[in-house]
């Protein structure tokens, strides 16, 4: 099978997730899409006092008020010793369903920034990554950039809608009191 392995911390699973989950099984192809929580990104800070079981498990109960989707939440990353890069969740799937094809599910803002991931080129050679839009990246020159260094990477820009919500936005909101509902998931 084609999965889509699509990780974040999830905190909280918003519309805008929904979208990219729905567009990944309905339009992409991909058969299934693995939702990856991770602990602790190496790239960003604690963001707050949830951990990252409470944040599984917020995701796993969003993601059941929408069986139509073909989404797995997934706790690999739970059980791994840090630090979680992403090459070593895609290691441990790849070792634990051989008989299935792992793409990276990524936002064009994570495409700029890919050269600074561990291992990057083994992830775009081995695994390949699928590219969603995000407000202020181009991602036809970030994927030219990337297949300068190596033409046999495997970028695929998804034609996903874009939706301007972010995780971060919410928390400010709901910390201000206001009702955020119709962003959750």
């Amino acid at each position: 099978m084609r999965i889509a392995v699509y990780s974040g911390s999830f905190n909280p699973l918003h519309i805008g997730h929904q979208a990219i989950m729905e567009y990944l099984t309905r339009e992409a192809e991909f058969d299934w899409v693995y939702l990856i929580v991770s602990p602790q990104s190496p790239f960003k800070g604690a963001e707050n006092a949830l951990t990252g079981e409470q944040r599984y498990e917020a995701a796993v109960e969003a993601v059941m008020r929408h069986p139509d989707i073909h989404v797995w939440v997934d706790d690999i990353e739970l059980g791994m010793e840090p630090p979680h890069y992403t090459i070593r969740t895609l290691d441990a799937l790849r070792e634990r369903e051989p008989e299935n094809q792992f793409t990276l599910v990524i936002g064009a803002d994570n495409l700029e920034s890919f050269p600074r991931w561990r291992d990057h080129g083994r992830i775009l050679r081995e695994y390949g990554v699928a590219v969603f839009p995000r407000k202020g990246y181009h991602r036809g020159h970030l994927k030219a950039r990337l297949l300068r260094e190596c033409p046999d990477y495997r970028i695929e820009l998804l034609k996903a809608p874009r939706i301007d919500i972010s995780s971060t936005e919410i928390r400010d909101g709901l910390a201000a009191g206001r009702d955020m509902s119709r962003w959750l998931m």
